[in-house]
């Protein structure tokens, strides 16, 4: 009993370590795993899951969960759906495109984890710049640029990868357009709310996705 207490006191001390620790591990193995011919299709079929991990890891650190996040939460995952359901369907907003299979369970043609992803970048982008910029238009402006500087990092890799792919394989500027439009309505929302945006991981989490995204577009050139 009392090793598994100390134990259990060696990881409340420890679990920043190791949830960055952790965290490095998922995303070396992800680009050893869809670096290698042999393991991409698992890997691809795998990347639903990895999201969802760094994802719990992530809110594992989240302090305050109270409405104002729930609120944020729900607004971000319905806002992402939708306007992803009408690029899908129409071509407005974000370009012709279209889903492949490997994300997952889909609605409309737009696999669910891509909600989830509104989510995540948003929460992670709103608060890295939270506590330095104090207005909210300017700090929504701002953190919507980081989004829009992920997605042109994730976007030669994600159709590499099958994620997506654009009409005559050409990623239009109206895709960026529409990703900082998007992204700016839902930070916008994340400022309104009220709830405790502090989150030790966001930064880290950040710079591993692009650097992760960075280093697979040029392992998989």
């Amino acid at each position: 009993m009392r090793s598994f207490k100390e134990m259990l006191s060696f990881l409340k001390r420890n679990k920043l370590v190791i949830a960055k620790t952790v965290l490095l591990i998922l995303h070396l193995v992800g680009l050893l795993g869809l670096y290698f011919s042999i393991s991409r299709p698992i890997f691809q079929t795998l990347t639903p899951v990895h999201l969802l991990v760094v994802t719990g890891i992530l809110i594992s650190f989240h302090k305050d969960f109270n409405l104002g996040f729930w609120l944020f939460g729900i607004f971000a995952f319905t806002v992402g759906m939708v306007s992803e359901i009408i690029g899908v369907k129409t071509g407005l907003i974000f370009g012709e495109y279209a889903y492949g299979q490997v994300l997952g369970f889909q609605v409309l043609g737009v696999p669910l984890i891509i909600g989830i992803n509104w989510f995540l970048l948003v929460y992670l982008t709103g608060g890295i710049l939270n506590k330095h910029i104090k207005n909210d238009i300017l700090a929504a402006i701002c953190s919507s640029i980081l989004m829009v500087l992920m997605d042109v990092v994730l976007e030669p890799v994600a159709v590499k990868l099958d994620f997506w792919q654009w009409e005559l394989n050409h990623i239009p500027l109206s895709n960026f357009a529409g990703w900082f439009l998007i992204a700016f309505i839902i930070q916008l929302t994340y400022r309104k709310t009220t709830f405790d945006k502090r989150n030790k991981l966001n930064l880290f989490i950040f710079i591993n996705l692009i650097l992760f995204f960075s280093i697979l577009a040029i392992i998989l050139e």
